[in-house]
C-alpha cells in the first residue's frame, strides 16, 4: 500500500475557466518550431540548414555542453527558418510540415530486457533525454550524472492545470507503464499521486500519495518530503506526460511528441482539452476561441508559473496547458481596493468574498496591483510553502548573494515554480520566482 503524506500548508486558487473533460484535435499547423528556451540550461548548436528535409525524430540542434544530447524535430518536413535574435541567439528552428509524416525508426524495444545504459542511450539518440530536468539548479539534466532517483508527479494542482489522470492519460496507460519501467532501469523511480488515484498500483515505481493544497503537486515539494537533496547529490525529474513519450518510443519505435493539453482560462470561450504536437503554433491551438471584447494575456502554462506568449509563438516542449486571462490594462476601479467587493479574490480577507463557498470561481487579471515595496517578513510565504525550508530567509540570502547561506537554507532542493504560490500571496509584490532563478544560476556558475 502506498505511503500517504499529508501537507498542511498551501493554497488552492479556484479560477474560472477550467477545461471541460472533452478532447478535440487541433488543425495541424503549417509550420512547427522547436524553441531552445523551452529547455532551460542548455546551449544549442544547430545541426541543420534551411532547406534541409527532416523526419520526425531527426536532430535539429544539440547541446554544445553535451553533443550527444539531441533535440529533435516534432514533425517531418522542410527546415524553413533558423530564427536568431540578439548576439545570434537561437530563438527557434522552424519546420514546414510535410503532407505525409515520416518518422525515424529507432526500433521497438522490450523495456524489461534493457539495462540502464541501454535505456539512456536510446533516450539520447531519440532526443527524449532532453525532457529530464535535474535538481539542483532546475536545468536540463547532465547525462554523465548518476541520479539518486527519478521523480515524477502524476498530478498538478496549480490553477487551471490539466488533469493528467482523468483526461491526459486515457488511452495511454500502456505507454505510461512502459515509460516507468524503462526509467526504473536507470534509477529508482518515485511517483507522486493524489488521493484516490488509480496509479497507486503502478509497477516498477515507489508510489506516494500527497494529500494537501497547492503546490502539493509540485515535484520539488514531493522530493522534499520523500528524499531531500543534499549538497553533491543529483535527482532527475520528468513530467508525467513525457513518460508517455518514452513509452511510445519503446512500444512503437518512433518519437511521437503528440500530447493532450488544457486550453483554459476565463477568456477562453470553450475551455477544453486539445490534442497537439509539441511546437505547434499557439494561434492554431486557440483559433477562434479567445474573447475579443477585452485585452487578453495568453500564457504558455498555468497563470502562476507559465510564460507570457502570443499567437505567433510556438508551444514550448514542457507545456501542458495554454491559458488566457484578462490583461487588466483597461480596468477602471472606483475607490480601488477600499471598495467592499464581492467578486474579488483576497487571501488576506480584504474583501468579503472569504464568506463565499470554496467552490466559487474567480476571474483574476494579469495586473500586479502594486508598485515596488520593501519585503515584509510576516510569515506570508511560510503559510503556503509546504517544504521543510525557510522561504523568506532563503530569498533574502539570494538577494544578498550569500552563497554559503543559500546552501545552508536549502537552495539545492528548490525550483522557481515552488515559490509560485508564495509569490501570489506576497503583499510586497516581490518577484520571487525570478529571484530564485537568479539564485540557482548564480550557484550553478559558482560550482562549475
Amino acid at each position: 500500500m502506498a505511503n500517504v503524506i499529508k501537507l498542511r500548508k498551501g493554497l488552492n486558487i479556484n479560477l474560472k475557466g477550467k477545461a471541460a473533460a472533452q478532447v478535440s484535435a487541433v488543425q495541424p499547423s503549417k509550420v512547427y518550431g522547436l524553441v531552445p528556451d523551452g529547455f532551460y540550461g542548455m546551449k544549442p548548436k544547430v545541426v541543420v540548414k534551411e532547406g534541409d528535409e527532416v523526419k520526425a525524430g531527426d536532430a535539429l540542434f544539440v547541446n554544445k555542453l553535451h553533443p550527444e544530447m539531441k533535440f529533435v524535430s516534432p514533425v517531418a518536413g522542410k527546415v524553413t527558418l533558423v530564427e536568431r535574435g540578439d548576439r545570434r541567439k537561437v530563438l527557434s528552428v522552424q519546420v514546414e510540415a510535410a503532407a505525409n509524416q515520416e518518422y525515424v525508426d529507432f526500433g521497438k524495444k522490450d523495456a524489461n530486457s534493457l539495462t540502464g545504459d541501454q535505456v539512456k542511450t536510446a533516450l539520447l539518440e531519440s532526443g527524449l533525454f532532453a525532457f529530464f530536468i535535474q535538481r539542483p539548479y532546475a536545468v536540463v539534466a547532465n547525462p554523465d550524472d548518476t541520479p539518486k532517483g527519478i521523480y515524477i508527479s502524476a498530478f498538478s494542482d496549480m490553477p487551471l492545470a490539466a488533469d493528467f489522470e482523468s483526461v491526459v492519460l486515457k488511452g495511454q496507460e500502456a505507454n505510461f507503464q512502459t515509460g516507468i519501467t524503462a526509467l526504473s532501469k536507470i534509477a529508482k523511480v518515485s511517483l507522486g499521486v493524489k488521493p484516490g488515484s488509480k496509479l497507486e498500483n503502478t509497477k516498477d515505481a515507489v508510489v506516494t500519495i500527497f494529500d494537501g493544497k497547492c503546490p502539493a503537486g509540485n515535484v520539488g515539494v514531493q522530493i522534499n518530503h520523500v528524499a531531500p537533496i543534499n549538497k553533491g547529490e543529483v535527482a532527475w525529474t520528468i513530467g508525467a506526460e513525457e513518460v508517455i513519450f518514452i513509452g511510445r518510443l519503446f512500444n512503437e519505435g518512433k518519437v511521437n511528441l503528440t500530447r493532450t493539453i488544457a486550453v483554459a482560462g476565463s477568456e477562453i470561450k470553450n475551455p477544453e482539452y486539445k490534442t497537439v504536437i509539441v511546437g505547434a503554433k499557439v494561434a492554431d491551438i486557440v483559433a477562434n476561441n479567445v474573447a475579443t471584447d477585452k485585452k487578453v494575456r495568453l500564457i504558455d502554462g498555468n497563470p502562476l508559473t507559465g510564460m507570457k506568449t502570443c499567437a505567433d509563438a510556438f508551444l514550448l516542449a514542457h507545456s501542458t496547458e495554454i491559458t488566457a486571462i484578462p490583461e487588466g490594462d483597461e480596468a477602471d476601479e472606483l475607490f480601488g481596493w477600499i471598495s467592499p467587493r464581492l467578486n474579488e479574490y483576497s487571501v488576506s480577507r480584504s474583501y468579503f468574498t472569504w464568506l463565499q463557498p470554496s467552490s466559487k470561481e474567480y476571474v483574476l487579471d494579469a495586473r500586479v496591483k502594486g508598485g515596488h515595496r520593501h519585503m515584509i517578513f510576516s510569515g506570508e510565504y511560510d503559510s503556503v510553502f509546504p517544504m521543510d525550508i525557510y522561504p523568506e530567509q532563503l530569498v533574502k540570502a539570494i538577494i544578498a548573494g550569500d552563497i554559503d547561506r543559500m546552501e545552508a537554507l536549502g537552495i539545492y532542493e528548490v525550483a522557481p515554480e515552488d515559490f509560485a504560490v508564495a509569490e501570489f500571496v506576497d503583499s510586497s509584490k516581490v518577484e520571487l520566482q525570478r529571484i530564485v532563478r537568479e539564485g540557482l544560476d548564480m550557484l550553478r556558475k559558482e560550482n562549475e
